[in-house]
């Protein structure tokens, strides 16, 4: 039996579908240009992390490439100095947040493929999907609101005896990651579940009638063929969010955050700005925010490795 040989197009003949295919090369051209100019160049600045950058009236470039050079001092004076406040915010309000909205959706994706009544599927679609297009401004100010001395919750556990006086939430730092974790999951969980429930979509409703003929209940069904129909998704997901751990937001902080409780409050988004913008040491804030790109980069890769090996699933 003669040895089959992979097959390699000659020079001539790639030459030719190049040429072919030349006019979707030239719808390619303007997202390249926007690539390049968005994402790409702006990162030149990360060379700013390594300088003792001054901004004057000289221009960026040449401000940029004018400044001293002080190699990885910047990275050693966040690691000497407030590293460790700052990563515990940090890692306390992530893993919280991973701990509570990572599931959620999960769970709304399954009840809503097994609700039959199509008010209440729409109903729940609508409710869960709303938070997520509400900004942060308005969404803070609810939490606020209804967090304040004289707020809603305050009332109802005063008036079910479970507390004497109202708590003040936002001037006590042990409830502000655990706020931040609610208010992520509350937002952002809706919208998520219309990843799982596309996944569940896909799931052969022949699965389930055997099922039901072999004397499974529902809960039966949904953790021999419903999960496991959607471990792909639920690992690529996972991936997604080790990968934004150190990610825990920028504006929820801001915005519900105060002088009181900055030591729980500050995370390295707003330490960054902090620091980069408000401060003017912009070589500091870079470096703080290149760490944190730089270790989220490291995390993707390890979780992606982890999933691949465990379940055959990765993103690359």
């Amino acid at each position: 039996m003669a040895k089959e040989k992979n097959f390699k197009p000659s020079s001539k003949a790639l030459k030719k579908r190049l040429w072919n295919q030349r006019y979707l090369f030239l719808l390619m051209i303007p997202a390249l240009i926007w690539v390049t100019l968005i994402c790409y160049a702006p990162m030149t600045g990360l060379y700013m992390a390594f300088t003792n950058y001054r901004p004057s009236q000289n221009g960026y470039w040449q401000d940029l490439l004018n400044a001293p050079f002080v190699g990885l001092e910047w990275f050693q004076y966040f690691f000497e100095n407030d590293f460790k406040m700052i990563m515990r915010n940090t890692l306390a309000t992530s893993l919280l947040t991973l701990l509570f909205s990572f599931p959620a959706p999960i769970l709304i994706a399954i009840f809503l493929n097994e609700v039959k009544n199509v008010k209440v599927k729409k109903f729940v679609q609508t409710a869960s999907y709303l938070p997520y297009f509400i900004s942060w401004v308005i969404a803070s100010n609810i939490f606020l609101t209804f967090l304040s001395g004289n707020g809603v919750i305050n009332d109802i556990l005063v008036a079910l005896h479970i507390v004497e006086e109202p708590v003040l939430f936002f001037q006590n730092g042990k409830y502000f990651w655990w706020i931040i974790a609610f208010a992520n999951t509350w937002k952002n969980m809706g919208y998520n579940a219309i990843i799982y429930l596309a996944s569940i979509s896909g799931i052969d409703q022949g699965l389930y009638e055997a099922a039901e003929v072999d004397g499974a209940n529902r809960v039966q069904k949904i953790w021999h063929i419903t999960l496991p129909a959607i471990r792909g998704t639920i690992c690529i997901m996972l991936i997604l969010a080790i990968g934004g751990i150190l990610t825990t937001g920028f504006e929820q902080q801001l915005l519900m955050g105060n002088n009181a409780i900055l030591n729980y409050s500050d995370v390295l988004d707003t330490y960054s700005y902090r620091y980069g913008l408000t401060k003017g040491m912009y070589s500091y804030g870079t470096a703080v925010g290149m760490f944190k790109s730089v270790v989220s980069f490291a995390l993707v890769m390890c979780a992606n490795r982890i999933t691949a090996k465990l379940n055959d699933t990765a993103l690359f």
